[in-house]
This record gives structure tokens, sequence and C-alpha cells, in this order.
């Protein structure tokens, strides 16, 4: 069996994607004109929301067995577009105003059944600002749960079904980041009104569709291997951040453009392969993934690979925590 270190690895220089932001910036003004907004993210998600309720609806006297693999099969792949959807809305790349993306956020939460898309929004703008920093970044695995889940397969394959309830638990450890506000707690009400009227006018096997759509698409499904694509070091051990360039950024709005995406938050999903195109000398040297499938599968069974496959830093650089993470507009409009 492969030895693998139980820590992950440490650094001590800052996150790399603000320094690249700079370059990139000096390097291409043009990509100001990249920085728009897209309120077709909006009919997008609504059409996704309501292809929902009505499989929910269409399954609502069906069997389990029936309910899972629409669930699997289809019902992921919308409940992932709209996560997408949930987090163009929490950079403000939707619409103009704060409470209009807040708006689409809740929206497009609703046939995920769990009240998640405002702290969500809370928790991601912080993994922008202080990427690698336990104590700030919920993208990171808790110590423990590295150390519980270790290199195993089977240990990885629980863990990818369960990442829902770690992703909670991870929150806990950011007290400084947590936040109860007004947008949280309309997200709440309103995800509970939404589920009441789907248990009331449809019954209960419609709501297990939509909670088991959600729970495949951010756990033990090809769509999971997302969360590994992102900061895992599969291909390095020095690179932090990777893209995915393949054909499921075609139904999930180019998610898989993380580097680009980490670089220019400011760039809605629509102009992210534009950026790419802008700069090409910035992101054809950097490692990538082209399938999810592929990667889904190593990540259990290669015991190079485990949840201590992350990097970390103490240094916070010189943000705060009001740092709403839009590093590229301050730059161009400076």
């Amino acid at each position: 069996m492969t030895p693998h270190p139980l820590t992950f690895t440490q650094v001590g220089t800052p996150e790399p994607h603000r320094i690249r932001t700079r370059q990139i910036v000096q390097a291409h003004p043009e990509v100001k004109q990249l920085m728009t907004r897209t309120p077709a993210t909006f009919a997008i998600g609504l059409a996704c929301v309501l292809a929902q309720v009505a499989l929910a609806y269409a399954l609502r006297q069906q069997a389990w067995y029936v309910v899972l693999p629409v669930a699997y099969l289809v019902g992921a792949f919308l409940s992932h577009t709209l996560f997408v959807v949930i987090h163009e809305a929490a950079h403000n790349l939707v619409f103009r105003k704060v409470w209009q993306n807040v708006a689409v956020g809740i929206i497009a939460n609703f046939p995920s059944i769990i009240p998640t898309a405002i702290s969500f929004k809370n928790f991601h703008i912080k993994h922008h600002v202080f990427q690698g920093v336990h104590e700030l970044d919920a993208d990171l695995p808790d110590w423990y749960e590295a150390r519980l889940i270790r290199n195993y397969a089977v240990g990885k394959a629980v863990w990818l079904f369960f990442f829902p309830l770690f992703q909670v638990i991870r929150t806990i450890r950011c007290r400084e980041v947590a936040t109860v506000d007004r947008y949280v707690v309309a997200n709440m009400v309103a995800q509970l009104a939404f589920d009441a009227a789907i248990v009331y006018f449809f019954g209960w096997t419609a709501l297990l569709y939509l909670f088991l759509s959600f729970w495949f698409s951010v756990g033990l499904h090809p769509l999971g291997a997302r969360w590994i694509q992102e900061h895992y070091l599969t291909l390095d051990q020095q690179q932090e951040t990777y893209s995915y360039y393949g054909p499921l950024n075609g139904i999930n709005l180019n998610v898989g453009f993380h580097n680009e995406h980490h670089d220019m938050p400011s760039i809605p999903w629509n102009n992210l392969p534009r950026l790419k195109a802008v700069a090409p000398e910035f992101y054809e040297p950097l490692l990538h993934h082209t399938s999810y499938t592929r990667l889904f599968f190593r990540f259990l069974f290669d015991q190079e690979i485990s949840l201590f496959s992350r990097i970390t830093r103490k240094s916070r650089g010189q943000a705060t925590l009001k740092d709403q993470s839009v590093p590229d507009r301050q730059l161009v409009e400076a």
C-alpha cells in the first residue's frame, strides 16, 4: 500500500490568482470589455427550475427505483447547472443590483430543497480572497476529515457520497466568515415555502426526487469530480488550481474554467472562454483536465491522491474580511 503524508502542503507564498490578475490586466487591458453581466443566466436557471418541478410532478407516483436513476442520470445535471447559476449570482454577475442577484440565487436554490444559496455566497467569496487559509476557506477539508478518509478508495467514495454534509460541517471552523443576515433568512423562508408546496401539491416522492438530484449533483457522481478538479494536487504538486476543458462545460455554464474564474471573478461564465482566448500565454502553459469521469475514477483509486492533496497557507495577505473579491474590476477602474 502506497504511504501518503498525513498533512496538507503548506506554502509561504500568497495565493497565485491576484498576481496573475494584475499581469493579465497589464498585458491585456481589453479584458475590461469582458466584465459584463449576463441576465440570460436567470432565464437558464428558471428553465432548469421549471424542468425539475415538471420532473418531480411526473415522478410523484413512481417507485423509488424509478426515481433514483432519473435523479442520477437527469436531475443531477439540472441541479448542478442550477448550482452554477447560484455561483454566478453570488458574484453579482447576473444583474447589476445586489438584491436582484440574491433573488436569482434564492430561486435557483428551490429544487435543491436545502436553503444554501446565500450562505454559499458568503463563504465562497472568502474562498476567493483567502484561498488556502484554513480558518477562512471552507473549500479546504478539515484536518479530521482528511485524516479519516486518507487515500483509501472506499473512504473516498464515502466522502464523495456525503460531500454535502462534510461541506456544511466545514463551515463551523470558519467562524469569522459565518453570517446570518436578512438575505440568509429570506433564503430559508422562501425555501421552506417551496418545499412545503412541493409536498402539499405533489407529495413526498416528488420532494425525494429533488433531494436526490441535489445530492448526486455534488456527490458520488462524475459531476462530483468538479470538487477534485478545482484545487486538488492531481497533476502537479505546485499548481493549486486547475481548469476543466471538456464537453460538460456546455451544460454546466463553463464552470470548468476555474483558473480563469479565479483570476478574473468579474467576468461571467459566457465570457470565460474569451478570456482564455485573449490571454493564451497565461493559460496554455497550465495543466488542466478534460474528463470528469476519468478524474472521478482516478481520484477514487489512485492512492497518491487523498484529501491532504491540497495547498494551505497561513498568510492572509493584505486582504480584509470585507473584501468582495473583485480585484480585476478594481484594477481596470483604477
